[in-house]
C-alpha cells in the first residue's frame, strides 16, 4: 500500500499530526476536540462530529462545558467514555483559568480581578453558590470559601459563618460573590437584603464589604461598579 504524506491527508484524519507538526494553536475547536473522543462513527469522522456537537452550542466552549455527560451520549457516535473525556478537559481548563489567576495576581484591584478568580467556581452551574473572598489590608486574596449551595433560584449564606470565617482568617475585607444559573445578572430583593445585613454587620466588625458580584456565563454584575453598595 502506498504511503501518503502527512500534508495530503485529509484534514478530518489528521487532527494529532496537525498538533505535532504545527503546535497546538493552529488547531480548530472541533479538531481539539476531536482528538479527545479519538473516532468517530460509521458515518462521519471524529471532526465532523465534533462540528457537530459544536454547532449544537453556537460554537461556544462554554456553552458546551454546560452539558452533562448523558446530553453529549445523545450524539451518535459520543458513547460515556468519549463524553467523560470532553467534560474532564473542559473541567480542567476551568481550573487552570482559576489557578492562573492565583498564580499571577492575588491582589484585587478591581471587580474584574475578583471575578477572574471566581469564574471557574461559579460559572456554567445549574444551581446557586454563595463563595466569598478573604482579603488582607493590602486587598490580596488569604482564601477562597463556598459558603453554601442552594437550588436553581436561590441559596443561603448565613452573615455568621462569612464573619466567623473572617475573624478566624483575620481578614480586613470580603468580597461576597454568588451565581445565576439563568444568567439574569440583576439583583434580586433578596441579594440586595442580604448584602445590606452582611454591609451593616460588617461595619460593627470593622471588615470592609468591598463589592458583591453576581456571576453568569462569562459575564457578571457588581454592586461596587453599580454603585449599588449599601452606604
Amino acid at each position: 500500500m502506498e504511503k501518503i504524506p502527512i500534508h495530503q491527508w485529509s484534514e478530518d484524519d489528521r487532527p494529532r499530526e496537525k498538533m505535532m507538526l504545527k503546535g497546538k494553536g493552529q488547531l480548530s475547536k472541533a479538531e481539539l476536540i476531536a482528538i479527545l473522543i479519538g473516532s468517530g462513527n460509521t458515518d462521519e469522522s471524529a471532526v465532523a462530529l465534533s462540528k457537530r456537537i459544536l454547532n449544537s452550542v453556537d460554537n461556544n466552549l462554554a456553552e458546551l462545558s454546560r452539558l452533562s455527560i448523558s446530553d453529549l451520549t445523545k450524539f451518535k457516535g459520543i458513547g460515556p467514555a468519549k463524553a467523560i473525556s470532553i467534560v474532564a478537559a473542559l473541567e480542567l481548563g476551568r481550573r487552570r483559568r482559576a489557578d492562573d489567576v492565583l498564580i499571577d495576581k492575588q491582589k484585587i484591584t478591581s471587580s474584574q480581578d475578583a471575578y477572574n478568580l471566581l469564574y471557574a467556581d461559579l460559572s456554567d452551574k445549574y444551581h446557586e453558590e454563595f463563595w466569598v473572598l478573604l482579603l488582607d489590608r493590602a486587598n490580596k486574596v488569604i482564601r477562597k470559601v463556598n459558603i453554601s449551595e442552594g437550588g436553581l433560584t436561590g441559596t443561603v449564606a448565613d452573615p455568621k459563618k462569612i464573619f466567623q470565617l473572617a475573624l478566624e482568617q483575620h481578614a480586613s475585607g470580603i468580597i461576597l460573590a454568588h451565581n445565576h444559573p439563568s444568567n439574569n445578572l440583576q439583583p434580586s430583593p433578596n441579594d440586595m437584603d442580604l448584602t445590606k445585613k452582611i454591609v451593616s454587620g460588617g461595619k460593627s466588625l470593622d471588615i470592609n464589604i468591598l463589592d458583591h458580584l453576581i456571576i453568569g456565563n462569562d459575564k457578571f454584575y457588581s454592586f461596587a461598579d453599580e454603585g449599588a453598595m449599601p452606604g
